[in-house]
């Protein structure tokens, strides 16, 4: 977490740099920094009866590359994809190439507390889904908001 921190703000302060040093936009080069260096993990929260289902996408990343922190108020993913060498035993040159970046991060603030120890998650087809049972006696709604990279 301390190395992608540290690389956010070195892209951070690069761009603050190339924007002429002016104050006042750190937050528009931090977003952009996170948006170049993160990738965007689309989360949809359900709720059904005594338990809460969060839908992530994480296309492109495996099982063992994602890694889930619960807490009861709280559901942080983060990851990182293996990358291989581009371009090796290709023939031909390259016209046109997009990249998506290789890490994720995504904290979400869960509506309700939840009962981490009997939490499951699946991967399938680039989707992540967590259901986490609702912890006893909390039963009052709050509105979800999202937190951290966007």
């Amino acid at each position: 977490m301390n190395e992608l921190y540290d690389a956010i703000s070195r892209r951070a302060f690069e761009l603050f740099e190339g924007d002429g040093r002016v104050a006042g936009r750190d937050l528009d080069h931090w977003f952009q920094a996170e948006s170049e260096l993160l990738h965007p993990a689309h989360v949809r929260i359900r709720e059904s009866g005594d338990a809460i289902t969060i839908e992530a996408e994480v296309p492109g990343f495996s099982a063992n590359e994602v890694q889930l922190s619960l807490e009861p108020r709280r559901l942080t993913i983060s990851g990182k994809k293996q990358s291989s060498a581009s371009g090796e035993g290709k023939k031909g040159n390259v016209l046109y190439s997009e990249r998506c970046s290789s890490e994720l991060l995504r904290s979400v603030e869960l509506p309700v507390e939840v009962n981490t120890s009997r939490a499951t998650a699946t991967l399938n087809n680039g989707i992540l889904e967590l259901t986490a049972p609702r912890a006893a006696g909390k039963n009052t709604p709050v509105q979800a908001k999202s937190v951290g990279a966007a």
